[in-house]
């Protein structure tokens, strides 16, 4: 049945908006072009989108051109703020910006190991709304969380998780009550795989695994362009793999003896302190990277050779079972490693996979989880706000 009056004007104003938000700024006869709609459609869809704030007159297009024709419509960027927060058992980083994604403001907070709950969670809710002052944002609509732990595929709440910061799942609880904002929890390596889909390493792939490689180890599935997250939020949860090499196994309260045994950070710097590496780390970088950065610069073989044996195990098991033809090396460790240490691991999944996998490094590193979480805030801004 042909879609009614109403209706059809709702498609052109979201087909409208989602070219604005690709495209950036059009003249109306580039809308025209581009929606295929009549000069009197996309005369009337400008008319109700800038009546309802969502778009306005940004500028003119031609240095000789004047009049109706040659204004340039674009969205309304200010129209909601957004924050994103990466929480990390160390602290909380924070970005504000605006509907179009663009920066406003970003700060960083460290949470020491002996700081009780309420005042960690104080301290991180002071953070986000100092922030979002600093980016002048009043009010802010969305904010997207990214953590480490499970989270509850019904509820969207992180659960509890051994060896995690108890404050981290009173934070979202605080967030929400605190701010006039619509608050959404992810795991941080699913927010990684997101970022890295959409401007890093996985740019061009529907179908991946990202392995990540920071403090601890984890992985993000995507199939066919869906992030899967298993029957209770738990896909991915490599660091409890049981591998050989680890001298145990890991329980249901702790991965140690796990694939986490063999490529976390705490194990790649004992590995780094066998072959007598010593490297002092950068302000704020995980030493485990450092390590890793400082032997792929001196091309210290032996080191990188057996951390790719080992990280090549995540990667084959991975392989073995979801056959994604692509893994990208996420976190610090797999930034740090490059397209050099990539390639180390790719060879030796070749040899013990038959499944042809490409290993890439992540585009992103460390910073995937907070444009991850910026990406999701402002996924969910839009499509609230370009649906009404």
């Amino acid at each position: 049945m042909p879609a009614s009056p109403s209706t059809a004007r709702a498609i052109n104003d979201r087909l409208a908006l989602r070219l604005l938000q690709h495209e950036g700024p059009l003249t109306a006869g580039q809308l025209k072009q581009l929606t295929g709609l009549s000069r009197p459609s996309v005369a009337d869809l400008v008319e109700r989108l800038q009546g309802s704030g969502l778009i306005t007159v940004v500028g003119e297009t031609g240095e000789r051109r004047r009049g109706p024709n040659a204004r340039l419509y674009g969205i309304v960027a200010d129209r909601a703020h957004l924050a994103a927060l990466d929480v990390r058992t160390e602290g909380v980083s924070v970005v504000v910006a605006d509907l179009l994604g663009t920066q406003l403001a970003e700060a960083t907070v460290p949470i020491g190991g002996g700081t009780g709950t309420g005042r960690a969670v104080e301290r991180a809710v002071a953070l986000v709304e100092r922030t979002a002052r600093a980016g002048g944002a009043s009010r802010l609509h969305t904010v997207g969380v990214g953590a480490p732990g499970l989270i509850d595929p019904a509820a969207g709440d992180l659960r509890d998780s051994a060896g995690l910061p108890t404050w981290h799942r009173s934070l979202v609880a605080a967030l929400t009550e605190r701010l006039p904002a619509r608050v959404l929890v992810e795991n941080e390596t699913n927010l990684a795989a997101r970022a890295e889909q959409r401007d890093g390493a996985a740019h061009d792939r529907g179908t991946f695994v990202l392995l990540w490689l920071g403090a601890g180890t984890g992985a993000a599935v995507v199939l066919d362009g869906t992030l899967r997250r298993g029957a209770s939020g738990g896909t991915g949860e490599i660091g409890f793999l049981p591998v050989p090499g680890t001298g145990g196994l890991p329980s249901a309260t702790a991965c140690d003896g796990g694939f986490h045994s063999l490529a976390g950070s705490g194990a790649v710097a004992d590995l780094a302190a066998e072959h007598g590496l010593k490297v002092d780390p950068g302000a704020g970088e995980l030493v485990a990277a450092a390590l890793v950065r400082h032997a792929v610069e001196t091309g210290h073989e032996p080191f990188l050779a057996e951390l790719a044996d080992r990280v090549a195990i995540g990667a084959a098991s991975v392989a073995a079972v979801l056959d994604p033809g692509c893994v990208v090396l996420g976190g610090e460790v797999g930034r740090a490693g490059g397209d050099a240490f990539a390639q180390r691991v790719a060879e030796r999944v070749a040899v013990m996979s038959p499944l042809r996998t490409e290993v890439r490094a992540s585009a992103l590193g460390g910073a995937a989880v907070l444009r991850g979480a910026l990406l999701t805030a402002r996924d969910a801004a839009q499509e609230e706000l370009f649906s009404t």
